[in-house]
């Protein structure tokens, strides 16, 4: 038996498929992972994330502190609610865990990291704070769900404190909003619009049950992998880990180098592995004869040979896709290994699906 979060006994009354995430037990789908999929991209389905990792930033050296630890420039933030995207390097430029780091007020951030390398994350954060002025507060009493989907907002909004309401249902893409122990951000995994809900464990269930009761469909793991891949977001220990740069996994975005002052951890190595100039290319990948890339199938390039770092079946493409760590030197197209038979793929720039539509020409 893993860890629970405090919505376990809904998704077994849910009648969840419960299996081992991280050291989690979680739902991997209520019945129908592709139904699950197409809520999300045409109506609105919920998530229970509360495994993942919330995190509080406090004091006068926070700012000082997250721009020495992040990839990105938490100087970059000016506006309350403002949300980030980044990668965390260790000295090498190998990647600890990618994040998203919330600007509250100039002493006050909130991380999210990953649920599965919380134990890493915490240990590299409290070691690399202890320079700073700044307090590093792990929430575990706070639970999470994400509301996806082109309908999520309507419905949810709704459902928050009074308080809540109207601010969040004004918020940009990519702010948030809080209100005591409540948090809400419009941010997400699936490339719809929603929001992800911090609340108290205490509140998770009700509020998970009133929007069930809304007609947001309960999703679970497969859903949110599926969705993610169409989206082009990175999925941690597959696309990238400690051995792999943000370079390598198309996270070239994620690095400000400006200013070139800001000596943040990482920064040597990826930098002269940017001037070096052989950094492998992270590419997406569509199928053009029958079967389905999985990962660690090899691609072929030429002589030369690349893997997938994530695979799988595009419901809302019909498709099979994938994201793939190659050679620099590929074309538009190259063979995937299935099965020891060499099938013609697509060669394209993610994302796959944003907002319910194909990106894909």
């Amino acid at each position: 038996m893993g860890n629970k979060t405090p919505l376990y006994a809904a998704h077994v009354e849910f009648d969840g498929k419960m299996v081992d995430f991280g050291g989690w037990d979680m739902p991997l789908h209520y019945g129908s992972q592709v139904d699950e999929h197409h809520v999300v991209r045409q109506d609105a389905g919920m998530f229970d994330v509360s495994h993942m990792t919330v995190v509080d930033l406090r004091g006068a050296g926070a700012k000082a502190f997250l721009s020495n630890l992040l990839a990105n420039d938490i100087a970059r933030l000016k506006d309350a609610g403002k949300a980030m995207y980044s990668c965390m390097l260790q000295d090498d430029g190998g990647v600890i865990d990618d994040l998203i780091v919330y600007y509250m007020t100039d002493d006050w951030y909130r991380m999210v990291v990953n649920a599965a390398t919380r134990v890493k994350d915490m240990a590299w954060i409290n070691k690399q704070s202890a320079a700073f002025d700044v307090e590093v507060t792990e929430r575990p009493e706070l639970a999470m769900i994400a509301v996806q989907g082109p309908s999520a907002r309507e419905r949810a909004v709704p459902l928050l404190p009074e308080d809540l309401r109207e601010p969040s249902s004004a918020l940009k893409p990519f702010f948030a909003a809080e209100n005591g122990e409540w948090f809400v951000g419009r941010t997400g995994y699936t490339g719809e619009d929603g929001f992800e809900v911090v609340m108290p464990e205490a509140s998770a269930a009700s509020f998970w049950k009133a929007l069930f009761d809304a007609g947001v469909k309960p999703c679970g793991l497969g859903a949110r992998d599926t969705l993610r891949l169409e989206a082009g977001m990175n999925l941690y220990g597959s696309d990238m880990d400690e051995t792999i740069s943000p370079l390598e996994a198309g996270l070239n975005w994620t690095v400000a180098w400006e200013p070139a002052e800001r000596d943040f951890i990482g920064r040597k190595a990826i930098e002269a592995q940017k001037a070096e100039g052989k950094a492998r290319k992270f590419v997406g990948l569509i199928l053009q004869g029958r079967g389905v890339i999985r990962n660690h199938q090899a691609v072929n390039v030429g002589d030369e040979t690349g893997e997938v770092t994530s695979g799988g079946f595009s419901p809302t493409l019909q498709a099979s896709i994938a994201f793939a760590r190659v050679p620099a030197t590929i074309g538009d197209e190259c063979t995937v290994d299935i099965r020891g038979k060499g099938v013609p793929a697509k060669v394209v720039r993610p994302p796959f699906v944003r907002n319910g539509k194909s990106c894909i020409d």
